[in-house]
């Protein structure tokens, strides 16, 4: 090993230590002949560190403690930084910023403090970017979301971070977490074709939900427990989107219509609309979701065969339609509903015969809305 990186490794094992139980450094041993080779978490080429795994992993042991070295970013061949789960604090090293051929910094489930150094934004290299559950604080960098040209993954769940996510995001990322942070502001106007996974949860974000109908790859979309507002966009209606979490919200209209190419479905498919303030009768388009929750909003009159069908069938599994202003739901005269079904129907505009078993404690205990409200809501008509 160069003397370079040993003199960094050495730096390392000043500023970290294993926690009480974790006995990840024990095979660090500076009067081997080979540490490449003897040491825990090392992969060499060349005689260079190009991988640096800090800590064990394990889940029953304990972790690192202590802080990160700035002398890191001497292990200049490094492509791959990960920190382990553990207790280990202080800040982010700036300094990592020169780590030019560095693929994966993954740096997850400790107590790091401090703001996301912007010098990562130099990392031409990066591909993963994982900083979740720790501690971090201020606005997230403008040019993680526009200089790394190669960043496919970023993860920043369960920080505090705050400020807003920029206009628009240019790295043609895959995969972006940013949920239960302190974000304010507005989705991006632009967000690139190439995404698949996106998450805001958690947030304190608002306005509509723009920049997301040319996102033709998205699967799997999660903005739950935010301020977002308006209209729910008919693009979000289609495959390959399969998970969709909007609950929590001010979304407002309908549940959009139906078109020739949109049509969630299928095996695994779960879209929660809960508490928001969607009105209307509702649309076919959520007909053949396997979970589908659309519980404490304002839609009205009587739900579409389609969706009966796919109960009977077994297509649909969970269905929530309680605490809203609904006047029917047409069951098959004589044909069991499946025992497997989670059917909730209370507190709408009707007496339920079925929906109650299926009920969550949070729905109450209430059958039916009192009559007054019902006939504000569907048009004068009386609850059947």
């Amino acid at each position: 090993m160069s003397f370079n990186d040993l003199s960094v490794l050495a730096d390392i094992k000043d500023s970290l230590t294993d926690s009480p139980g974790s006995d990840f450094f024990s095979t660090w041993d500076f009067t081997s002949p080979d540490p490449c080779s003897t040491f825990s978490g090392i992969t060499c080429s060349l005689n260079r560190v190009t991988i640096l795994t800090l800590g064990t992993g394990l889940s029953d042991t304990p972790g690192l403690a202590g802080f990160l070295s700035p002398s890191l970013s001497n292990l200049t061949e490094l492509t791959q930084l990960i920190l382990y789960p553990g207790i280990v604090t202080g800040p982010i090293p700036p300094q990592l910023g020169r780590l030019s051929n560095l693929r994966v910094l993954s740096l997850t489930n400790n107590r790091l403090k401090g703001p996301i150094p912007s010098s990562l934004s130099s990392l031409p290299n990066l591909h993963t970017l994982d900083l979740s559950y720790n501690q971090l604080t201020g606005s997230i960098p403008a040019g993680l979301f526009t200089e790394l040209e190669q960043l496919k993954v970023m993860i920043l769940t369960s920080n505090q971070l705050s400020g807003e996510l920029p206009r628009v995001v240019s790295a043609e990322i895959l995969h972006l977490d940013l949920k239960d942070n302190q974000l304010t502001g507005t989705l991006p106007l632009s967000l690139p074709s190439t995404i698949r996974y996106l998450s805001a949860s958690k947030n304190m974000m608002r306005g509509p939900l723009n920049g997301l109908q040319s996102l033709s790859e998205m699967e799997y979309l999660d903005l739950s427990t935010n301020q977002f507002s308006g209209p729910i966009p008919p693009s979000l209606m289609r495959p390959p989107l399969s998970s969709l979490f909007l609950q929590r919200n001010n979304l407002s209209g309908g549940v959009p219509s139906p078109s020739p190419s949109s049509s969630m479905h299928g095996e695994g498919s779960i879209v929660d609309l809960s508490h928001n303030f969607l009105t209307g009768e509702l649309s076919t388009v959520l007909a053949a979701v396997e979970t589908l929750f659309l519980n404490n909003n304002q839609l009205m009159g009587m739900v579409p065969e389609e969706y009966v069908k796919s109960v009977y069938g077994g297509s649909t599994k969970t269905l929530y339609l309680q605490h809203n202003y609904i006047t029917g739901f047409p069951l098959e005269a004589g044909v069991a509903l499946p025992d497997t079904l989670s059917l909730c129907l209370t507190y709408n505009c009707m007496v339920p015969s079925v929906g109650l078993m299926g009920c969550p404690a949070s729905a109450g205990r209430q059958l039916s809305r009192p009559q007054s409200q019902c006939v504000v809501f569907n048009h004068g008509r009386p609850m059947p």
